[in-house]
């Protein structure tokens, strides 16, 4: 009886630590729970062993995730699998064993947080098998610096070297690789990496091979307005709650930690910041960016006075490499051709959306994928024992665009 009843507090106890009330919307809550718990077991125990003066708690967070994720490069009767090297950045690559002669090419910048994560996980990995058995092409996961350690723009340099190497005749003939489809690619901060590598290589006209694609999944693109509808409405849903996002980009940038309610607040994009132009404003102005039922009926968060000297302590919020949303138009014009891939429950949802215009306003054709009922992450996780319907959806239509226009 006294075992009966042990047993029932410890589930209805693990019950309450999991259960979190999710928008009716999202597609089987109840992994996304799951997945949630998990992730906030992890945080807790390296916030601990930080607080305890252990080690920097990004660090046991990657050794925890690496534990459990990172695996060896093992080759399937399909796909080879190695590591190498793209201008001494590490990275590993799928190549099919059979198929056509030249293949297609896509370099992948993977997500976390700029912090967090590798090309190594079993998600990425096996993604990257799967992309280069059913695209008959070669795939290149990148693994940047990472913070605590490197700070930008230590990220977006390793991304652009790997990026020329990429695209370098060495490279492309080594791995018989077609010059003229290739495809840069990212989840997440990878995806705000690729996104500011199209940006750069776009504008150079010294690069005499291109990029014909670039596909952004559920992409970071700004800092600047922390209360988009995407961020109201979603701050609360797993996996990347809003304060969360705030202190990735405050790691990412090298800058005090402390400084996160300010951001959160918007404190930094006050009406009182001269170092913000009109012209800075309407390039993140959500209320001409989004459509109508996106834009809901949030109402914009804009402060007449804030924290003075903010832009001036961290002056990375105002670069266009880590913002790509704050590119010119006539940048944003020499992109190549783009998927972005967007979720309704995502506080970064209005990040992609907003690209999605302006790219387009720019004159580049843009496929926008958006599932109504997705979180952030759904694509990479789909491999796991929580994998979510959602995920899978958004995986195979994510490589049927890359196989069609690649």
């Amino acid at each position: 009886m006294r075992l009966r009843l042990a047993g029932a507090v410890l589930l209805a106890a693990a019950a309450y630590y999991v259960y979190l009330p999710l928008p009716s919307g999202v597609c089987e809550p109840w992994k996304l729970m799951l997945l949630d718990a998990l992730f906030r077991s992890f945080m807790k125990a390296t916030d601990a062993a930080h607080a305890l003066g252990i080690c920097h708690r990004i660090h046991l967070l990657n050794r925890l995730v690496s534990w459990v994720e990172d695996i060896e490069p093992r080759s399937c009767p399909d796909v080879q699998v190695t590591d190498a090297t793209l201008d001494g950045v590490p990275a590993r690559v799928f190549r099919p064993k059979e198929g056509k002669r030249l293949k297609r090419g896509v370099l992948y910048f993977h997500g976390g947080g700029w912090a967090l994560c590798s090309g190594r996980m079993r998600s990425y990995d096996l993604l990257g098998r799967k992309m280069a058995k059913d695209l008959d092409s070669v795939i290149m996961s990148v693994d940047y610096r990472l913070a605590p350690d490197a700070v930008f723009p230590d990220q977006y340099h390793d991304a652009l070297a790997a990026s020329r190497a990429f695209l370098s005749s060495e490279v492309l003939e080594l791995y018989g690789i077609d010059p003229e489809r290739l495809c840069l690619s990212g989840d997440s901060s990878g995806g705000n990496l690729a996104a500011a590598v199209a940006q750069q290589l776009g504008s150079d006209d010294s690069v005499p091979v291109r990029f014909k694609l670039q596909a952004l999944i559920y992409p970071v693109l700004q800092a600047l307005d922390f209360h988009t509808p995407s961020y109201q409405q979603n701050q609360a849903v797993p996996i990347l709650y809003r304060p969360l996002m705030a202190t990735f980009w405050l790691q990412y940038l090298g800058a005090d930690a402390s400084l996160a309610p300010v951001l959160l607040a918007n404190n930094h994009t006050s009406l009182d910041q001269p170092a913000i132009s009109a012209s800075t404003r309407s390039k993140l102005d959500w209320t001409a960016l989004l459509p109508a039922e996106r834009r809901k009926h949030f109402r914009p968060f804009v402060k007449e006075r804030g924290s003075s000297g903010v832009l001036g302590r961290v002056p990375q919020l105002m670069d266009v490499r880590a913002m790509p949303l704050l590119a010119e138009q006539e940048v944003l014009g020499r992109t190549p051709k783009a998927y972005v891939l967007t979720c309704e429950f995502d506080v970064l949802r209005d990040d992609g959306l907003m690209y999605v215009r302006r790219l387009r306003d720019a004159g580049v054709e843009v496929t926008s994928d958006h599932y109504e009922d997705g979180f952030h992450g759904c694509m990479v996780f789909s491999y796991l024992p929580m994998m979510s319907a959602v995920g899978q959806r958004s995986m195979n239509n994510y490589i049927r665009w890359l196989d069609q226009n690649l």
